[in-house]
């Protein structure tokens, strides 16, 4: 009994080793590990035995060379060949890899199958022991997050598209009592899809809000701002209206108030019977200066005004259109490169198509401008002893140059 049992054990061994070293040659590794490439690359495709014996799966389960080249013996792929020499070994070179066309990563997807819930700390070698006797699997991808850790997600590629079809037909697996989720990779992509869908469509609802959010602060702040100015500016405006010559203008009202009180807004378009003048500051104080300088008959152009103080709600509401008249026109200013135009204000044309003195801008115009984690599918790694140089493992993506979808597929 005994002997049979150590038959078994060694037996195990030897497929454990055939297998190992055939995933290392195999079409999902040898594409994307650049070491072996290196390699194969300097002896027509033969690695030394000295080479392969460092690496580190490998190197677990034995480093005796005749150990070594027994196993790949009794393996009945015909993937690797041994030299005369039994010192190197390398891929039948009647074996080449696959090219990579559609067809081919095509064929690699309808054999993939999506696994998740496995814990963080599982093993590949336990992820291996959980999928032996559930088909015939080529290649085991565990998935990894940017820093290395295991998602505890894994892509699995069955040798045929009927043995994967077969392993989703039962999808109640359980591993160490935990429910896993299982879906062939085209359900995964889908409803990865599907997902950033939905993200997508959050974030920019998200952004909607927050925008609207920010814009009714603007608006609040504006109002507040609004409010203050008008608070400081109260007392300051004066209505004039009458029966006015029609040549009336700006400087007229500017010429009668100028020893009494400084002007800072007139709201008054030649022609007009009415106006606002906006002082910077108290208004009754320049009228009563204005109208005793003039023996109490304050006029323009020689005719009769009603002088008026503006107060409470009407005022509040000429001191805002005021406000907004002043914007309008600094922003008209602006965008012709600093020349005055028509309309209120002080400078321009008036209504009649005369002109009033010229101001020139000088200075430069200037401008104001206006104010979806990535999926690593890299193995466990594989470091030879005694070299610095790391080599990609048995957990490495099977479809060769991955697809860009796949890259960026992220966990659930």
């Amino acid at each position: 009994m005994a002997e049979n049992g150590d038959k078994e054990q060694v037996s195990d061994l030897d497929t454990k080793i055939s297998q190992q070293v055939e995933y290392y040659f195999g079409d999902h590794n040898l594409p994307r590990d650049k070491f072996l490439k290196e390699q194969i690359s300097l002896d027509d495709g033969w690695v030394p035995l000295e080479i392969m014996i460092k690496f580190n799966r490998l190197s677990k389960l034995t480093t005796d060379f005749g150990s070594f080249l027994g196993a790949l013996k009794k393996s009945k792929t015909g993937l690797l060949e041994i030299d005369e020499e039994k010192s190197k070994i390398r891929r039948d070179p009647s074996k080449p890899l696959p090219e990579v066309t559609e067809e081919y990563k095509n064929a690699i997807k309808n054999r993939s199958v999506y696994i998740k819930g496995f814990q963080l700390d599982t093993s590949l070698d336990e992820i291996k022991g959980w999928l032996e006797n559930k088909g015939p699997i080529e290649n085991i991808q565990m998935r990894r997050a940017l820093d290395k850790t295991f998602k505890g997600s894994i892509f699995i590629v069955f040798e045929t598209e009927d043995a994967a079809k077969k392993f989703l037909e039962n999808r109640d697996l359980k591993f160490k009592d935990s429910d896993m989720i299982i879906l062939s990779k085209e359900e995964y992509f889908a409803k990865k899809n599907e997902e950033r869908k939905q993200k997508h469509s959050e974030s920019k609802a998200k952004h909607k809000q927050e925008k609207a959010d920010a814009q009714k602060q603007a608006e609040d702040a504006e109002m507040v701002g609004i409010n203050k100015t008008l608070e400081e500016q109260t007392g300051c405006l004066l209505k004039f209206s009458g029966t006015l010559d029609n040549m009336t203008s700006r400087e007229d009202i500017h010429a009668l108030f100028q020893a009494h009180g400084e002007i800072k807004w007139i709201d008054f378009s030649r022609g007009a019977k009415e106006g606002i003048i906006l002082f910077k500051s108290n208004a009754k104080e320049a009228l009563e200066k204005a109208k005793a300088a003039n023996k109490n008959n304050l006029q323009l152009k020689e005719k009769d005004v009603t002088w008026e103080l503006l107060e409470g709600d009407v005022e509040k509401a000429a001191l805002k259109k005021i406000m907004e008249d002043q914007q309008e026109s600094y922003n008209k200013w602006k965008g012709k490169g600093g020349r005055k135009f028509k309309g209120k204000g002080r400078g321009g044309k008036g209504n009649d198509g005369s002109s009033r003195k010229k101001i020139q801008f000088q200075g430069k115009k200037k401008k104001f401008e206006s104010s979806d984690e990535e999926d690593t599918e890299e193995g466990t790694g594989d470091a030879r002893n005694g070299s610095p140089k790391k080599r990609q493992l048995e957990e490495k993506s099977s479809e060769g140059p991955v697809p860009k979808q796949q890259k960026t597929a992220e966990d659930e």
